[in-house]
């Protein structure tokens, strides 16, 4: 027997198969099974807060089955009648129901169970019909059951007989409590604390740790409903958690990674996965005029803010055509899948686009006031543990969306983050800079980190002299977020210790803080006068010792200096022409590609002595020869070039060979 997936509440994960299609098992099989799954539904415990009465009711009710199927494993009936095994089906199919529902309800979010908890009692009251039209149908005399199990079978489905599904009065009443108070959010009326604590308690959110927890399933809710209206009150509801967290609990303690539920390990996405211009994870990938690949949100506001070039080659466009990479977004796919990273097909972002999200009130002004409070406890805030629960609080905030980190800058909270720079405290140090990065994702809030005074001699200042690593890389990150921006990129490659601190980090700083450093460089090399700069501290030294443990990031650093640079930058690319050839031979496309344009320019620029350099390589021109075959199309394009100075090189030691010789 196959049950409809519309008989599941669809509010959260569709359960598996098996939840569809009883098992094809032996009589005796059936029904140790259907007394195993009544025995895992009566060891439940029923919800301490909503659907409370129904959830007990059901919890009973496969107590009682459990007597029953024991009853019938004692004395068991030779060669069950048909009927009685389309019956067990049946309910196989009903307790897996049952048991998804309980396990839904107890491990989602509250708020959200609260909105729908009208649905769920529904939910519950069809088992319940189900059930007692399976007691019905019982071919209890066909089996040979004593009268005690008989009047067992009359007792459920009596108890299963309710003519409407149970709503609680109490649940009523707290969802209409909540609704009001969202309502009076949209109006801009802060809500009173003492009904706000009355209401989390009663939903059992009653410490930070629960409040967390609940903001994450909510988080989940945003991802598994579909139309947009319900999209807007699950954020609407998580600005209110978010808000009575700070309220009602404080700013919390931040938790570390074993403590979170759902914490996952650091994933290092592949290079090739990322778009150049966002390093964030390439969710439609589009080829530019120049075989490069974008993301194209990333492409589309580059062109549209007058560049014609490509950012990463700074080739100039013949046109602004963007061709999907279908193949490359497929790939992408496939990681993600395998590393469990949600990823939209093409489909599903067109649907996205159809059925946008429109801004919620009530969620900005949740947004605001959170960010508000958190921002006025920042001010007045005593002790570095005070201002460091605060301003962790702020960092996660501002990691959420655009809205929230509009909302905390125009809170006045930068001014008051910079001033916690120099804190001899390290985690408020490294929260501090690691808010600010995340303010400046929104390019509005750019702007206001330039000018705030003393912001960017912070920011320079942790990069330099930070109490962590983390707080270093996260300082790099920062000028790598405010050098997208043209302006401020030459503004801030006049900072001479900005520059130093950058090359520093790159030299000697762990890995992670190793590629922001190197990403930052290379958002600064696109100016002439950093160049200079960064050669002078450096930068091409650098570049090579962290060529075999960095190789894009490297050689990308390479090929923007060495193009840009002053002779100085060719000169020292001298010294690691044999490194750029092991890249040459073992890189991704992508370094390989950076590699060839690299040595391009270096043996152009530097003439014979760095074509005599490469050449005496041991197997370079077979290297050349197989990234002409199998490069991408810009690396096949240099390869070529690079096999060109080569035979000069050749042509022209023969000729001076032959000339020798004849003198």
């Amino acid at each position: 027997m196959v049950a409809s997936p519309e008989n599941f509440l669809p509010r959260r994960r569709r359960p598996s198969a098996s939840c569809f299609v009883s098992p094809n098992l032996s009589d005796v099989k059936m029904i140790q099974s259907l007394l195993l799954l009544s025995q895992e539904i009566s060891s439940m415990k029923p919800l301490p807060f909503l659907v409370k009465r129904n959830s007990a009711s059901m919890i009973h009710k496969s107590m009682l089955l459990s007597v029953l199927l024991e009853e019938l494993l004692r004395n068991p009936t030779p060669g069950l009648p048909h009927s009685a095994i389309l019956c067990f089906e049946e309910m196989y199919i009903v307790l897996q129901r049952i048991k998804f529902l309980i396990e839904d309800c107890s491990n989602g979010s509250k708020m959200w169970l609260l909105m729908q908890h009208e649905t769920v009692a529904n939910s519950f009251h069809e088992l319940k019909v189900d059930l007692s039209t399976l007691m019905d149908v019982f071919p209890a005399n066909d089996l040979d059951l004593n009268e005690d199990i008989k009047e067992l079978i009359l007792l459920i489905g009596k108890q299963c007989n309710d003519t409407k599904h149970y709503v609680d009065p109490c649940d009523q009443n707290l969802r209409f409590a909540v609704l009001e108070m969202l309502d009076r959010i949209k109006e801009e009326i802060v809500p009173d604390p003492s009904k706000l604590a009355q209401i989390f308690n009663k939903l059992g959110l009653r410490d930070s740790s629960s409040c967390r927890d609940e903001i994450e399933s909510l988080e989940e809710e945003v991802q598994i409903v579909y139309d947009h209206k319900s999209k807007a009150e699950v954020i609407a509801l998580i600005g209110l958690v978010r808000y009575a967290k700070c309220v009602l609990f404080g700013a919390s303690t931040p938790r570390s990674n074993h403590q979170s539920r759902k914490a996952a390990p650091d994933i290092v996405i592949p290079m090739d996965f990322r778009c150049p211009i966002s390093l964030d994870l390439l969710r439609d990938p589009v080829v530019v005029a120049t075989g490069q690949t974008y993301d194209r949100p990333s492409i589309n506001q580059w062109i549209a803010s007058g560049h014609n070039t490509c950012p990463k080659t700074g080739q100039a466009l013949n046109h602004t055509n963007l061709i999907p990479n279908v193949a490359l977004r497929n790939l992408i796919a496939l990681w993600c899948r395998d590393q469990r990273i949600p990823f939209k097909t093409e489909e599903s972002q067109t649907n996205d686009r159809h059925n946008r999200v429109a801004p919620n009130k009530a969620a900005i002004e949740a947004t605001k006031m959170t960010a508000s409070f958190l921002v006025n406890e920042l001010s007045v805030s005593e002790s570095p543990d005070t201002a460091n629960r605060v301003v962790h609080e702020l960092r996660v905030l501002a990691k959420t969306d655009s809205d929230s980190r509009a909302c905390i800058a125009d809170a006045g909270s930068i001014p008051l983050l910079v001033k916690h720079f120099d804190s001899d405290h390290p985690n408020l140090q490294v929260n501090a800079v690691t808010t600010i990065l995340n303010l400046s994702i929104l390019d509005a809030n750019k702007t206001t980190i330039m000018e705030t005074d003393g912001a960017i001699n912070g920011i320079a200042e942790v990069l330099r002299s930070g109490a962590t690593w983390e707080a270093k890389g996260n300082a790099a990150a920062t000028i790598f977020s405010l050098s997208g921006v043209h302006s401020y990129r030459k503004r801030l490659g006049r900072k001479t210790r900005i520059i130093n601190g950058l090359v520093e980090l790159a030299k000697a700083g762990p890995t992670g803080s190793k590629r922001d450093a190197m990403l930052a460089i290379l958002n600064l090399a696109g100016d002439r006068e950093t160049v200079g700069k960064l050669v002078d501290e450096g930068i091409v030294a650098v570049a090579g010792e962290t060529m075999e443990s960095l190789p894009e990031e490297a050689v990308t650093v390479m090929e923007a200096v060495v193009k840009r640079g002053v002779f100085a930058a060719v000169t020292v690319g001298y010294h690691v022409i044999k490194k750029l050839a092991v890249v040459l031979r073992n890189g991704s496309d992508r370094a390989r590609e950076s590699a060839a344009a690299t040595l391009v320019s270096i043996c152009r620029k530097g003439g014979t002595e760095m074509a005599a350099e490469l050449a005496a390589t041991p197997g370079i021109e077979r290297v050349i020869w197989d990234l002409m075959a199998t490069g991408t199309a810009r690396a096949r394009r240099k390869a070529a070039t690079l096999m060109r100075i080569l035979r000069r090189w050749t042509a022209t030691q023969d000729a001076n060979r032959t000339a020798g010789n004849a003198s």
